[in-house]
Formats: structure tokens, sequence, C-alpha cells
């Protein structure tokens, strides 16, 4: 299909963005690498009256550490997160679950933040935003608005994000030295959305798991971060009989919907499965890396 006719800006400026977004009356769009809006523009899912385009704003293409914090821009794309050293150095979670983003052609557009705003509950990005203790920097002709990433997913392909409003950048946690991660998806074929995700960070303190974040994707509404299973795991060894404790909460907790894809059930029989590999994973490379920076 061909899309409906639309006017296009490019952008040269954030106030350029803001005043048209404004103008549009909530039927403005912003494309930075377009891998989602531009199919649901072509079917008419949606039919934006401008198009406006951030490529050509300065400073919207860095990857830049601010103190225990890395800062995203809105135009950095997913290859340029998967390469990028600070990202590989500070916070290995996420440098590995780029490599399971989408196929290399979208990677190469594709971009974080757009990811973010796209709020897809079976994409990676939402769920490591939330894992990472993001913050979601949106701009309108109000000014900017920070907005916790805990408080941007409201349901699949839903965010708090303002019609008038744009993404500029997201912040999110770098990891201490001697934390462990886990991570652990399984799709039907690789690149394509996960059918369940586990993602997972912690320390190693006195022999027990300690700053736990768990969260996961494709077997919810949203992505989501278990409060619940972080609680279970602090402070504990991470052995078989609590990986079992784990995967019988997990089976309570979650509430996936069935689809052509995959059935509830099977969602959360994987959902645990996953967790659990997470959590080993998690639990060696923290003993690892305590070793490492105890010596």
């Amino acid at each position: 299909m061909k899309p409906a006719p639309f006017d296009y800006l490019a952008a040269t400026s954030i106030s350029d963005v803001t005043e048209a977004l404004a103008a549009s009356g909530g039927d403005g769009k912003i494309i930075a690498g377009g891998q989602s809006l531009m199919p649901m523009i072509n079917f008419r899912l949606v039919k934006p009256t401008i198009l406006i385009d951030i490529n050509g704003i300065d400073g919207l293409d860095r990857i830049e550490k601010r103190g225990d914090r890395i800062r995203i821009g809105a135009t950095v794309r997913h290859y340029m997160t998967a390469t990028d050293s600070l990202i590989q150095q500070h916070i290995p979670v996420l440098h590995d679950a780029m490599h399971h983003v989408a196929h290399l052609t979208v990677r190469n557009r594709g971009t974080f933040c757009g990811s973010i705003c796209h709020a897809d509950p079976a994409a990676e990005m939402p769920m490591m935003v939330l894992l990472l203790n993001g913050i979601i920097t949106a701009c309108s002709v109000r000014g900017e608005r920070l907005i916790s990433a805990a408080d941007f997913f409201v349901s699949s392909l839903v965010s708090t994000l303002e019609p008038d409003e744009f993404v500029t950048s997201v912040e999110i946690d770098t990891l201490p030295q001697n934390t462990g991660w886990g991570f652990h998806e399984f799709s039907k074929r690789h690149g394509d959305f996960a059918l369940a995700c586990a993602a997972t960070t912690m320390r190693i303190e006195d022999g027990a798991a300690r700053d736990v974040r768990f969260a996961m994707m494709g077997v919810g509404e949203t992505p989501l971060r278990l409060s619940q299973i972080e609680a279970m795991i602090d402070g504990q060894a991470v052995a078989d009989a609590l990986l079992d404790e784990v995967s019988a909460a997990l089976k309570d907790i979650l509430q996936p919907n069935t689809d052509l894809h995959a059935s509830a059930d099977y969602r959360r029989h994987l959902a645990a499965a996953l967790a659990r590999r997470a959590l080993r994973d998690s639990w060696r490379r923290a003993n690892i890396r305590k070793g490492e920076t105890d010596e």
C-alpha cells in the first residue's frame, strides 16, 4: 500500500521539532530510523499530517558517560549501541542484548530511543531500559520532561509520551565492575521478536546475591521489572532450590497472552526456563568478577 499524503520537515534544531509537533495538533510523527514507523504508515495504520525528520539535529547521535550513567541520544543506531566501547565496558548485559535485536539491516538504521518510544513488549530495548533504571527525556514547547522507565510503558505500543513531545535521549545505569549479568531470549528465528526473555544482574557479597535486578519481556502487555523475584533472590545464594522457587513464583506471577506464536502456558514454561539460565549466568559471572576485583 501507499501512505496517505503528508508534509515533511527536515528539522535542524529541537525547537524546529517541538514547534512543528505543537502546530500539528497531535498528528505529527517523528522519524529517526523509521523501521517500525514506515511500515505502519505504508499500511495506513497511522496517518501523520507531517513527518518530522530529526536526523539533521546536531548532538543527538552520541553515546556519552555522565558519572555513573550513560546517555544515549535519539539518533543513535542499534549498531552504534552494539559496538560502542562504553556500553561494552560498563553495561555488558546491554551489549549482550544488542545481538538479539532484529537483523543487520534493521540494526544499521533503527534507533535505541525509537525502540523505547515504540514500546513493543516483545522488544529488547524497552526491557533493558527498565532493568537499568532508565530516565527518558521528552521535549515539547513546554520544555523538558523527565520520565522514569517504570512510568513510561502503559500497554502494548502505548507510552506516557504526549502527542506534542519527542524523546531526545535516554539515560541508563552503568554497572559496578563486580556485577554479574545474564540474558536469555527465545524466538522462532534469530532476530524475530521474542516469545519470552529474561535479563538479570547481581553482585555477590558474603556469599549471597545483592543488588539484584530482574526483568522479562514477551510475557505481558509491557516489559516487566519483577520486584517480587528480586526480593526472593536478594540475600540468597543462587542454587537449584532457589531456582525452583523462582520458577514456581513466575508461573503464578506472569499472565501472558495466547496468540498465533505460543499459548500462555507455553510462555510461562519458557519464561521459567529462561529465568533459570539467566540467573545461573549472572551468579557465575558475579563470582568470577568478584574474584577479579578481590585480587
